[in-house]
């Protein structure tokens, strides 16, 4: 059940969960406020908790408004682009043969055929994307539904605009956002632990977060590293 508390012109989405503490959260790319409470909490008791918690609140809040995010790409010559939390500089080749994209220690090589255009461009490199996170996401699957003791049924990589991932516990599906790519490797075998445990706890309840704690002690640092840059202008959610 989701209800909203306005203090001032701060708007704070309360999120009731089968959970035994408040979790209160500051998220990008604008700020927005976030509690996760107890079923039993009023609205009134959060009101007075998001009240001590305000000048907290605020700091968060300046913090992420004064990143930068990344503009939409052009994909033209010297744009920066990250793979695997490295900074690449993009190089442009024009080539009659069939478009690909190489690394070298500092650029990123896109040979596209001339007249490509930027709509055309930008498919090459989300389907190069795609490519990167399914090929490193499938030996961490392998490796941690073994730990875990359960099984998947399919593993879809998609441009997703308002999660890093998901998971379907009735159909056993998993999805991971093609921006994973993007982010250093860790945060990518995260969200693989983090869907795989949904299949054993769909919810973000306090079993939830024991497994992810006992299975993956430094999950809150890689969730952390996904909020930091790079990031579209839309908002994720994990």
């Amino acid at each position: 059940m989701t209800q909203e508390i306005h203090l001032g012109n701060l708007r704070i989405e309360i999120v009731y969960k089968p959970i035994k503490n408040v979790h209160l959260s500051v998220n990008p790319p604008d700020g927005r406020v976030r509690i996760a409470a107890p079923e039993r909490l009023s609205l009134e008791r959060l009101k007075l908790f998001a009240i001590s918690k305000l000048d907290w609140i605020r700091r968060q809040q300046v913090k992420i408004r004064e990143q930068v995010r990344d503009s939409e790409p052009e994909y033209v010559e010297r744009e920066s682009h990250f793979v695997w939390g490295k900074r690449y500089l993009l190089e442009v080749v024009e080539t009659q043969g069939s478009p690909r994209i190489e690394l070298t220690y500092r650029a990123m090589k896109l040979y596209v055929r001339p007249q490509t255009s930027t709509a055309r461009r930008n498919e090459i490199v989300e389907a190069w994307y795609r490519d990167l996170v399914r090929a490193e996401a499938c030996p961490y699957v392998f490796i941690w539904q073994e730990r875990l003791g359960t099984k998947m049924n399919r593993l879809f990589v998609q441009r997703m605009k308002t999660r890093w991932g998901s998971c379907n516990p009735a159909s056993r599906n998993i999805r991971l956002n093609t921006d994973l790519a993007k982010k250093p490797k860790e945060c990518l075998e995260y969200l693989v632990v983090h869907e795989l445990i949904h299949l054993i706890e769909p919810s973000h309840n306090e079993r939830f977060i024991a497994l992810m704690d006992r299975h993956l002690p430094t999950w809150r640092r890689s969730r952390s590293l996904l909020n930091r840059l790079p990031l579209r202008h839309e908002i994720w959610e994990y």
